[in-house]
């Protein structure tokens, strides 16, 4: 009867270990394409914050739009591919109206915030030469 007892765990074990847990999906990495157009939303968020619109109506607002968005497949979405996400572009949309700053201030910041997280994937390493000559371009400009 032990045996019968330790067969069975061993089976209830493997078939746990290959398909019986629910699937974890590994964290969206982010590319600087998604980072570029986030940054644009928090600058856009900033601006919206200038003209007028308050915190509340606009949390309420972008969670609502979260939540529509997460409706689809995460390969069909364009930022909020995971709560990690989601939780980055709601914070620095918070941070927009409890820290009020320039839009192009929150705009770096978020830019900032956002590259770090970009991974060594090859699309982040595709995109990056994209960026290199605004960098250089940049460079020129001050040192005149």
């Amino acid at each position: 009867m032990t045996g019968k007892f330790t067969t069975l765990a061993k089976q209830l074990a493997l078939a746990a270990a290959f398909g019986g847990l629910p699937y974890v999906a590994a964290a969206h990495e982010l590319t600087l394409d998604e980072c570029l157009e986030g940054s644009d939303f928090i600058m856009h968020a900033a601006m919206s914050r200038e003209n007028g619109m308050t915190r509340e109506a606009f949390l309420d607002r972008m969670e609502s739009d979260i939540h529509l968005i997460q409706a689809f497949p995460p390969e069909l979405r364009w930022f909020v591919q995971d709560q990690d996400d989601a939780e980055l572009l709601t914070s620095a949309a918070r941070l927009v109206f409890d820290s009020p700053r320039e839009p192009q201030s929150h705009q770096s910041e978020f830019l900032a915030a956002c590259t770090a997280r970009v991974g060594s994937s090859t699309d982040a390493r595709a995109e990056l030469p994209a960026l290199r000559p605004a960098a250089a371009a940049e460079t020129d400009l001050s040192d005149r």
